[in-house]
């Protein structure tokens, strides 16, 4: 596992009134991300959610420039 040096990821995911990492669209994204952190065996280590954007870090680099790729593709 990499020492993660870089920062958060943010997506604008949901509606601005989406605040709460309860929200049911906001727990499927966290499923989702939990999947690929156990596949890649690392770990979330930051998760929120602020006016619909979701905030996140997993502590692998080459995870996380994956996600961004996969994320810049969408």
């Amino acid at each position: 596992m990499t020492e993660l040096s870089t920062g958060y990821i943010e997506v604008d995911l949901l509606p601005r009134d989406v605040d709460s990492p309860d929200h049911p669209e906001v727990k499927k994204f966290r499923r989702i991300l939990q999947e690929i952190a156990d596949e890649y065996d690392c770990s979330i280590t930051y998760f929120d959610v602020h006016e619909g954007t979701v905030t996140f870090s997993v502590d692998d680099d080459a995870v996380m420039a994956e996600i961004i790729r996969i994320l810049e593709e969408k």
